[in-house]
This record gives structure tokens, C-alpha cells and sequence, in this order.
């Protein structure tokens, strides 16, 4: 009976990592802007480098946000954030949803990821 809790057990643990590698596969960006439809309000991940920002970041009265270009080799497209926008050559992987046509204080950033998590990558 131990044995087969230990198994069953095993066995979760297993396909709740396997699920956790397919759900977090690093897309491309020339894959997202090929197939923008394919993943239109879906939850992706992409790494690269920080081309060009427009944000504000204030610490001291807590203003932040903005947008900044992630380049991966294959294209480039924005990221928008609520939190401050990293520096221009920073390695970064963002998790994010994907739209179309986002406007953001009045400018058209075209196709762009909603980034919901960011994490820094050493060079």
C-alpha cells in the first residue's frame, strides 16, 4: 500500500513538471509575428535583448511603466509594462500575452506582449 502511494506520488510530481516544460516553451519572436493569430491573447515566453525603451521610472513618488524592444535574433517587438522598463542591453525573459494593435499614451506600439514577469538573464 506505501509502495503504491510513493508510486502514485512519483508519478504527479512527474506531470506536473512535464507540464510546467511544454506550458513555459520559449517562442520566437519571428514565430509570434508569423503567426500572430496563433497566439493572439495567449500567454508566451521570449528572451533577448533590450533594443530601445520608452518609459518613465520614479521610485521616489512611484511612477513607472512603459515599453521597451526585445530583439532575439529572428525580429524584434515591444514589451508594456506597469513596472519600469529595463536598460537598453539588458538580457531579459518575458512572460507576457500577446495583442495586436495596442495603444499605449497615445502611441501604436502595433503587435506587443503584456509582460506579467520578467526575469534577467547574465550574460
Amino acid at each position: 500500500m506505501k509502495r503504491n502511494a510513493i508510486v502514485v506520488l512519483i508519478g504527479l510530481i512527474l506531470s506536473a513538471t512535464l507540464a510546467t516544460v511544454v506550458g513555459a516553451k520559449i517562442r520566437s519572436i519571428a514565430d509570434l509575428e508569423s503567426n500572430p493569430t496563433k497566439y493572439q491573447n495567449k500567454t508566451v515566453t521570449i528572451t533577448g535583448v533590450v533594443r530601445d525603451s520608452d518609459g518613465l521610472n520614479i521610485p521616489i513618488i512611484g511612477i513607472r511603466g512603459g515599453c521597451y524592444k526585445i530583439d532575439d535574433g529572428t525580429g524584434s517587438i515591444w514589451v508594456c509594462t506597469d513596472e519600469g522598463v529595463p536598460t537598453k542591453g539588458a538580457q531579459v525573459k518575458v512572460k507576457g500575452v500577446l495583442q495586436n494593435g495596442a495603444t499605449i499614451k497615445g502611441k501604436n506600439y502595433g503587435l506587443v506582449i503584456m509582460e506579467k514577469d520578467r526575469k534577467f538573464s547574465k550574460r
